[in-house]
């Protein structure tokens, strides 16, 4: 089944399967060429049945479950991603629902697929979302006392206030001004709004600090190269220290005399 086909019939189990109306279920394309998959976006309050019902019906069959995550979309809340896969008729599916910002929150899919436990855990854990029914959401890459969600994208990135962007985009640009002011991604915060920054170098030129940083690091100096005349001048072959004489040729090396063995004392008569 092509990705069209793939969602045309997944739109119609959803609507005579889980009860939906058919303008509450949205039907796409991903990208990815020969890649591409249908994608599925639902209610959030027919998360579950959505996915149950993609995996029963015979011609769909998406019986394994791939991965499961989330994509922050800011003021417009969180998207919940799940891929699943059909072994039997090799096609997919991404079904996806919208939460809110203020109460991310979903049903739990552990029940119809046991593999999704850790992936609910992880984007529970990175994102925030509450997946309601989930027997465990205990921390899984994180240590406990870890405070916010790192992939949401107001999350503080602390690495990138300790060591900033150099700020040079270009060839030919260096540490010591001329740069393009750098953008900053989501996460990153710009100087002063967050403890003590320092400017980064090419922004504002070395040693200044103006948006509350303190001053940039100055671009470390190298001694000057030696003129070609000032350079030692190397060894010449006569200058070399003298190594042992080769023999010439058809001559055999010398070397110490060869001892011969001391001759044994006559024997004496009468030693018979």
């Amino acid at each position: 089944m092509t990705p069209e086909e793939v969602g045309d019939r997944a739109r119609s189990v959803l609507v005579r399967a889980a009860g939906l109306a058919e303008d509450a279920v949205t039907v796409g394309r991903s990208g990815g060429e020969a890649h591409a998959r249908a994608t599925v976006d639902v209610p959030p309050d027919a998360w579950r049945d959505a996915v149950r019902a993609v995996r029963d019906d015979a011609e769909l069959a998406c019986d394994y479950f791939d991965w499961l995550s989330a994509v922050d979309e800011l003021a417009d809340g969180f998207d919940v991603v799940a891929h699943l896969w059909s072994t039997s008729r090799r096609h997919g599916v991404l079904l996806r629902t919208r939460v809110p910002r203020a109460e991310p929150r979903v049903a739990s899919v552990v029940g119809i697929f046991p593999g999704a436990s850790w992936h609910e855990r992880e984007t529970h854990e990175m994102f925030g979302i509450r997946f309601d029914g989930h027997p465990d959401l205990k921390p899984l890459l994180l240590p406990p006392e870890f405070e916010g969600h790192p992939l949401r994208k107001e999350f503080v990135l602390a690495s990138r206030v300790a060591k900033p962007w150099p700020g040079a985009k270009e060839p030919g640009e260096s540490e010591a001004g001329g740069g393009r002011r750098p953008i900053r991604p989501p996460g990153v915060p710009a100087p002063g709004e967050w403890g003590t920054t320092p400017t980064p170098a090419g922004a504002a030129g070395v040693g200044e600090g103006p948006r509350g940083g303190t001053p940039a690091r100055p671009a470390r100096e190298r001694p000057p190269r030696p003129a070609p005349g000032e350079r030692p001048a190397r060894p010449t072959t006569t200058e070399r220290p003298a190594g042992p004489a080769r023999p010439t040729p058809g001559e055999r090396p010398t070397g110490p005399a060869r001892q011969e063995p001391a001759a044994e004392p006559a024997p004496e008569e009468g030693d018979a």
